[in-house]
């Protein structure tokens, strides 16, 4: 193992996270790209995520055994024999597999409390498949009328504060804390920060960072009905 290579919990976690929003990006914003680099007349091809969150589609490594752990090998040979999203649902399955395999290859060293101290950490986060899929481990959104978080009650600015629908109750805001922290962002996976902008998607209901959505909370102002990027690729397919 290279000096270099990430030894404690927390390190092998930031390198975990690191490519893990790489491969969320793939085949998420960045999908269309992804999709035609994935050519299945080309040779075998393999999805990496790097630890510097930058993705990419290449050969397998040529060494014997490779320094890491190898990626699901193939990938393009599927992708014009299935439904697109069957095929990136799958793509993301082996994605997982991959970066516990990275994550556990480089914790070979750890004992046995700092190990399930790693895993607990990673299972925080939701994995690849559920962002591409949409089966976020999120909590079941209450109606409105619970004073919960849904689609209509909050659109947070940058400095934290809510911007709330009138139709909810004065008092909902601070139920709507407790419920946030479960929220993950549908396009990089990560954790509610009341110090960043979020959005929600009026149609199905996600969560996103506005930064990853390219949506400031000026604009937000002004969309009345705001589908997320998924959705928005469905109405016109």
């Amino acid at each position: 193992m290279a000096s270099s290579s990430p030894r404690t919990v927390e390190e092998i976690f930031k390198d975990y996270n690191a490519r893990r929003s790489a491969l969320v990006r793939a085949l998420t914003n960045d999908v269309d790209d992804f999709y035609s680099q994935c050519d299945p007349d080309k040779e075998n091809l393999c999805l990496y995520g790097h630890p510097n969150e930058e993705w990419e589609v290449a050969l397998p490594a040529e060494e014997v055994p490779p320094e890491l752990p190898e990626p699901a090998l193939g990938i393009n040979f599927a992708r014009d024999g299935m439904n697109r999203q069957d095929w990136l649902s799958l793509v993301a399955v082996h994605s997982d597999c991959w970066l516990l395999s990275v994550a556990f290859y480089f914790g070979a060293r750890l004992n046995r409390n700092e190990r399930k101290r790693l895993f607990s950490m990673i299972n925080d986060l939701p994995t690849v498949f559920e962002v591409v899929t949409g089966r976020m481990p999120v909590k079941d959104k209450p109606t409105v009328e619970s004073g919960s978080k849904s689609r209509n009650s909050i659109k947070r600015s940058i400095d934290g504060q809510p911007k709330s629908n009138p139709k909810l109750a004065d008092n909902s805001y601070e139920e709507d804390e407790e419920e946030q922290g479960d929220t993950f962002c549908g396009s990089c996976g990560g954790g509610y920060n009341s110090d960043e902008f979020w959005i929600g998607c009026d149609n199905c209901e996600r969560w996103y960072h506005g930064k990853c959505v390219k949506i400031t909370p000026a604009k937000a102002e002004m969309i009345k009905f705001y589908n997320c990027p998924s959705c928005q690729k469905k109405v016109r397919q």
